[in-house]
């Protein structure tokens, strides 16, 4: 079996991500908007002449209470039947971590948190996205239909990713990846002294996404 590095940090527990790419190519929006905001207009009323200040020390006007707005998770992750399968369960706690990367076109959390051979696999995808200026649009959905035991003592966990969670080109206006229903991608988990991880990206022959409902 191959040697992997341990990552520094326990993943615990679904993480829920809500960072998106701040580039200077990313061309805002996934989907370019045209034409401009137009020009800034500046006011031509002349500034009224100071007035005497009053004796008495001005006290700051109270702070005004907003209401937290509640952010939508960047990724949902549906295990379906699969849900009881440790290495599945390990899947769906890691994935946040992965889409963040892809999204924000970042791989450093992969390196520090997953095994090397998981991200010498993913980094150059997400070094092209940088050069190019891709822009991957969240929220996205990755669909669970299938689980299966390898001969290295890994789990091929067989995935379908909705058409969102593919980067959107803002030269050729296009997906990089056109695909209507979906694309299959397999990840063999590992078991490690912190739990199941991605370990390596494996071939998804065979995996069929013609028929799967993404809820995002």
């Amino acid at each position: 079996m191959r040697r992997f590095a341990l990552p520094a940090t326990l993943l615990a527990g679904v993480v829920l991500v809500t960072g998106c790419s701040k580039g200077s190519n990313d061309g805002g929006l996934p989907v370019p908007a045209g034409g401009d905001a137009g020009p800034v207009t500046t006011s031509a009323t002349p500034t009224a002449a100071p007035t005497k200040t009053s004796a008495a020390p001005t006290e700051p006007p109270e702070p005004t209470a907003t209401k937290p707005t509640a952010k939508a998770d960047q990724v949902i992750v549906v295990a379906g039947n699969y849900a009881t399968n440790p290495a599945v369960q390990g899947l769906v706690s890691s994935y946040p971590l992965y889409f963040q990367a892809l999204v924000s076109k970042d791989d450093t959390i992969l390196k520090q948190r997953f095994p090397s051979f998981f991200y010498s696999d993913v980094s150059q995808g997400i070094f092209d996205a940088q050069r190019n200026g891709w822009v991957m649009r969240p929220p996205g959905s990755v669909v669970v239909v299938g689980a299966h035991s390898t001969k290295d003592d890994t789990i091929a966990v067989q995935t379908c990713r909705s058409q969102t969670t593919q980067y959107w080109d803002p030269r050729g206006k296009r997906w990089t990846v056109v695909t209507p229903k979906g694309s299959a991608e397999v990840i063999e988990m590992i078991k490690t002294g912190v739990g199941w991880l991605p370990y390596r990206l494996a071939s998804a022959q065979g995996v069929n996404c013609a028929k799967v409902h993404y809820p995002a």
